[in-house]
């Protein structure tokens, strides 16, 4: 199998180790790599590689945003999401944003090889646990909040969440600041969210982001 392959994650020395892992592999070569959202778009309508593999965990807009450029630019592209998070939710997401695959970071790396091979066959790829906790979470007939979400309000959510303003989302997005605005209170409105804070622990809580260190902030 032949496959050129495009890296997204904004560690340099994880890049690394993942390219000397796929390049084991007869066939597989990593032609580029980015470490933002941005960059992962440009490189990708410049480089039209085989495969993107892309962490969700990026400075400023996510990997999901990325996945939703991607696949707007080209609808047959292939993105194998490669991530911290397992939670079944934000699986769902990036799935419904169009990637191909779901692996988690505390896979064997043979799970990242299989996974990849997968979807450049045209496959849906998950690594065992991104596979058990989404039929878990189908047994428990369970939704999460995120559901309720486009994937541009989980963008949004999830930028603020980790931090940023309005002002920041719409630059980051290109969007205007009302547009931004707009969002967030239909995103309250839909999650039920009081305040910003209420608004983190929901994210939290999805496994759209991490806790952040120390008590939740108070709420007003």
């Amino acid at each position: 199998m032949m496959a050129n392959i495009l890296l997204v994650d904004d560690h340099p020395v994880v890049r690394e180790g993942y390219r000397r892992l796929l390049e084991r592999q007869p066939g597989f070569t990593v032609v580029a790599e980015a470490a933002t959202a941005a960059e992962a778009y440009r490189l990708y309508k410049a480089q039209r590689p085989d495969l993107v593999i892309l962490d969700l965990s990026l400075p400023g807009p996510s990997g999901i945003e990325a996945i939703r450029h991607i696949r707007q630019w080209d609808g047959a592209a292939r993105i194998l999401v490669f991530s911290m998070r397992t939670g079944a939710a934000i699986a769902r997401q990036a799935f419904a944003a169009g990637a191909s695959g779901y692996v988690s970071k505390a896979s064997a790396p043979r799970e990242l090889l299989e996974a990849s091979a997968g979807v450049l066959r045209g496959e849906r790829a998950m690594s065992a646990d991104i596979a058990l906790a989404i039929a878990q979470d189908e047994v428990a007939g369970g939704r999460s909040s995120l559901d309720e979400l486009s994937p541009r309000e989980v963008e949004i959510l999830g930028m603020t969440a980790a931090g940023a303003t309005a002002q920041t989302i719409a630059e980051a997005l290109c969007l205007g600041l009302k547009t931004v605005q707009n969002n967030l209170s239909l995103i309250r409105a839909k999650l039920g969210a009081r305040t910003d804070a209420h608004l983190v622990w929901i994210a939290v809580g999805a496994g759209l982001v991490a806790a952040p260190h120390g008590p939740p902030a108070a709420e007003t």
